[in-house]
């Protein structure tokens, strides 16, 4: 998944999301310098359209940045931002300049917010309406995991306009499918190297039956969620598809335990350790996994439309995935 647009932000990424810059704003470290460069990029503004009567990238050009921000564990919400922007310029909304993430609260009291902890405004909605909240503005709490990013805020009685229901958790799932791909991709790659450079009774390990299996089945898992991703984004237009974001996001988050724990078993105690990279990429993965519904919510989503469209199982999905990779 790249192309040149995708090319150029992952040169970017490499120079700039690096693990010390992530472990840092991790920490505590404040994420505007990065996000000045991202602004001044214009990678941010990629879905609007640069004059009034064009229109801005499609989804699926698109895709390939969010599979790169994936692969960076970039430490701000870019991707929610793209998409943020897009529908916010579409209801007529003054756009800010400032990062933003997305948040569905359904009825609920408060909310999870990925990547909410380095994002200036949150994008909200519940029901059939969305209102933008800014930071100080919104009753933010951490959640207690160790390093992430997510944060959860109350709902906020902040003035609203009219956005049709679930497009915001149908707009997270896609942009969250693409980003698991891409750090799917990175723990494979870095498990793969590990595996050719340690060696145990003489010979690398990759060359014992047991982690060549292993690897195998991590490959067949990231080759699965990468082409869910590209199902997710598949668009002409902005706007994700729901069903075709729900089989994306259904496919990466189940791809993330079998992989992350494989990445781990292969790696042994040192993929553990805070020092070393493999769990900046993996507890993001578990972070994206839960956010914007788990598998469960959107195989649940899934079946009931399957069962809703009148024709049979293979039919529906074929007509939900056709032309998307």
């Amino acid at each position: 998944m790249h192309n040149a647009y995708s090319d150029a932000l992952d040169a970017m990424l490499r120079d700039h999301s690096t693990p010390a810059a992530v472990r840092a704003i991790e920490a505590g470290g404040s994420p505007m310098a990065l996000w000045r460069m991202l602004q001044e990029s214009g990678f941010a503004d990629c879905l609007l359209p640069e004059a009034a009567d064009g229109a801005g990238l499609p989804l699926c050009e698109v895709a390939p940045m969010l599979f790169a921000i994936g692969q960076h564990a970039l430490p701000l919400p870019l991707g929610q931002t793209m998409l943020a922007r897009a529908v916010l310029h579409g209801a007529g909304v003054l756009v800010p300049d400032a990062p933003i993430a997305l948040a569905t609260f359904d009825g609920a009291g408060r909310t999870h917010v990925p990547g909410g902890a380095t994002a200036t405004w949150f994008l909200v909605q519940d029901g059939s309406h969305a209102a933008m909240v800014h930071r100080d503005e919104a009753d933010i709490a951490g959640n207690g995991v160790h390093g992430d990013l997510g944060v959860t805020i109350a709902r906020s009685p902040a003035s609203s306009f009219p956005l049709p229901a679930g497009t915001l958790r149908t707009i997270g799932a896609c942009v969250h499918a693409a980003q698991m791909a891409g750090a799917l991709s990175r723990v494979f790659d870095m498990t793969l190297q590990y595996a050719n450079d340690r060696a145990q009774f003489g010979r690398p390990i990759g060359k014992f039956q047991a982690i060549q299996h292993q690897i195998s089945v991590m490959a067949e898992h990231v080759a699965a969620a990468r082409m869910a991703a590209q199902i997710a984004c598949a668009s002409d237009g902005w706007q994700p598809e729901r069903m075709r974001a729900a089989i994306g996001k259904l496919n990466a988050s189940e791809a993330v335990t079998p992989v992350t724990s494989m990445a781990h078993a292969v790696h042994g105690a040192i993929g553990v350790t805070e020092e070393y990279d493999l769990q900046l990429y993996t507890r993001r993965l578990h972070a994206w996994r839960l956010a914007d519904g788990s598998e469960r919510f959107w195989a649940r989503e899934i079946g009931e439309a399957t069962c809703d469209a009148g024709v049979g199982t293979v039919d529906a999905l074929r007509g939900w995935s056709t032309d998307a990779v």
